[in-house]
C-alpha cells in the first residue's frame, strides 16, 4: 500500500537563502505526523510545495501514490488545508463558502456533506452568518470544515486550534483523530503547542534550517536527547541544533 505522502529530497533556495536542503520524509495511514521547528526552519515552505503552492528546486512529493509533477490535479484532489492565517472570504456566509469549496473539491451530495461538517463543528448557529464577523475561534472551525469536506487522504494543518479555547481544542483533536483512523487518512500537522503534539502525533519531526534533524515518537524522543520534555526539545533544537545533530 502507498504512503499516503512521500517527500523525497525536496530542496527549495530562495536566492541565496536555503529554505529546504534535500528533506525527505513519510506519512503512513491513519498516522498523525507533527511537523515542528522554529520560525523560519522551512514549514510553511514544505507545506506550500505539498499543496502545489511553491515548485520545488528539486525533489518529488507522491500523495496516496499519485505524483504531484505528474499528476497534479489528481494528486490534490486527494488534500485539503486549514490554517488560521487562511480564513474562508469574509463577505460570504458559512453556507454560500462551503458551497463554492465543495464545488470546487466535486464533492458528491455536497447539500448533505456540508451539513454533516457544519454540525461536526458546531457551527449550527453561523451557517446563514457571514465569516468577516464570526470570532477567530469559530473562522478556525469554519476552515476546519472546509478542510473535511472532500473526505481528504492527506490533511495538512497549520496551527489549527491555535485560537481556540482548551475544552474545543481538545475536542477537534479527538475529531481528527477519529477521522484518521476511520478514514485510513494521515495528517500532518504543525504546532508550537507541545502539550499539544504530544497529545496528537503519533511521530514528529523537527526541522532546523532547512533540514529534518531528529524524528521519532513524541514521548520518548525528548529523552533520547537528554531533555525532560518535549518542549525542552523544541527549545533547543531552536537555540542548539547542531549540538542535537552531533
Amino acid at each position: 500500500m502507498a504512503k499516503i505522502l512521500s517527500v523525497r529530497g525536496l530542496s527549495k533556495k530562495y536566492g541565496n537563502i536555503t529554505a529546504l536542503d534535500t528533506v525527505s520524509f513519510e506519512v503512513n495511514h491513519k498516522e498523525i505526523v507533527g511537523l515542528l521547528g522554529p520560525n523560519g526552519a522551512g514549514k510553511t515552505t514544505t507545506i506550500n510545495i505539498i499543496l502545489g503552492v511553491l515548485a520545488a528546486d528539486s525533489g518529488d512529493v507522491h500523495i496516496d501514490g499519485l505524483s504531484l509533477s505528474s499528476s497534479r490535479s489528481k494528486a490534490i484532489a486527494e488534500t485539503n488545508f486549514a490554517a488560521v492565517y487562511t480564513p474562508l472570504p469574509g463577505n460570504l456566509t458559512l453556507v454560500q463558502n462551503l458551497r463554492i469549496f465543495a464545488r470546487l473539491y466535486s464533492v458528491k451530495d455536497a447539500a448533505a456533506r456540508i451539513d454533516t461538517v457544519i454540525r461536526q463543528f458546531d457551527l449550527e448557529p453561523f451557517r446563514d452568518k457571514k465569516c468577516g464577523v464570526l470570532s477567530s475561534g469559530e473562522q478556525t472551525r469554519a476552515g476546519l470544515a472546509k478542510a473535511m469536506l472532500n473526505r481528504p487522504r492527506l490533511l495538512l494543518l497549520d496551527e489549527p486550534t491555535a485560537s481556540l479555547d482548551p475544552a474545543t481544542a481538545r475536542e477537534i483533536r479527538l475529531n481528527i483523530r477519529k477521522y484518521t483512523e476511520e478514514s485510513e487518512a494521515g495528517v500532518l500537522w504543525t504546532s508550537h503547542n507541545m502539550y499539544e503534539v504530544e497529545a496528537i502525533c503519533d511521530r514528529v519531526l523537527f526541522l532546523s534550517h532547512g533540514k529534518v534533524l531528529l524524528e521519532g515518537n513524541p514521548k520518548t524522543l525528548p529523552a533520547e536527547h537528554h531533555k525532560k520534555t518535549l518542549e525542552d526539545l523544541f527549545i533547543a533544537v531552536a537555540r542548539e541544533p547542531l549540538t542535537l545533530e552531533a
